[in-house]
């Protein structure tokens, strides 16, 4: 009888064409079902909690798959430590399983989410070591003004100006429920929470707010765009390599 399991994870989406499978280029799932399937030897299925784009990172990522299996691996705790272990060996460095645990069989990576969280992580000095993990912005902004045009995105939910177009989703509706700014002396972070987001929706707002830091755009033009429903109005989208996936409540 197969399980149904909630699988916790990490990786850097720096080598990959984001996480979900497309011909012609290597995603995060796809080396995951590898594994999987090898270790478990039996063909195995995962789906994951939603998709991340090229480049982008998963501090912290859930997937749920089915398996006759996977409870051969299970120790008298019903633990799946060694498991964990086997599958770690296998996959690449910059993918990391971090828990296994069996759940009920209705359960749903995808569906069964109630909030995400992103954070998108600039360094305004020159560091060697996080060239792919965050965004290297040497400007001046004004934090205090994008944090006021990133305060007015609770006032909304239709985030169509922030979406990739032509995507098949049913409704450009998201609800803001978090969406915050942190400077030190040498990084700034957004930090964006929702009930669900849209494709390229976190890089296109962060974007869109660092022409307001740098005094391009005006607080009530960020209204404009927002209220236009139109992306071409947008800014330009930030780089994959400052953006992290971080939290998923269920």
């Amino acid at each position: 009888m197969k399980i149904r399991y909630f699988t916790e994870l990490q990786y850097k989406g720096t080598n990959y064409a984001g996480w979900q499978i497309q011909p012609n280029a290597i995603t995060v799932q796809e080396v995951i079902e590898k594994a999987f399937t090898t270790i478990l030897r039996e063909p195995i299925a995962v789906l994951g909690c939603g998709r991340t784009d090229t480049g982008v990172h998963a501090l912290y990522y859930v997937l749920h798959f089915d398996s006759e299996n996977a409870q051969k691996f299970a120790d008298t705790n019903h633990s799946y430590l060694t498991l964990v272990q086997r599958i770690n060996k296998f996959l690449p460095a910059d993918i990391s399983i971090i828990s296994i645990k069996e759940t009920h069989s209705e359960f749903n990576a995808r569906f069964d989410a109630v909030s995400r969280t992103y954070e998108y992580r600039f360094s305004k000095v020159k560091n060697p070591f996080s060239t792919q993990t965050s965004y290297f912005y040497p400007y001046s902004l004004k934090v205090e003004l994008m944090q006021q045009a990133a305060n007015l995105l609770f006032n909304y939910t239709d985030f169509t100006s922030f979406s990739k177009l032509h995507t098949q989703v049913k409704t450009n509706n998201c609800k803001i429920l978090q969406a915050q700014w942190h400077e030190t002396e040498t990084d700034l972070v957004f930090t964006v929470s929702a009930d669900r987001f849209l494709r390229n929706m976190v890089r296109a707002i962060v974007g869109t707010l660092l022409e307001v830091g740098r005094e391009k755009l005006s607080l009530e033009a960020f209204i404009e765009i927002i209220e236009s429903k139109n992306r071409s109005k947008a800014g330009m989208s930030a780089p994959a390599e400052g953006l992290f996936l971080t939290k998923v409540d269920y």
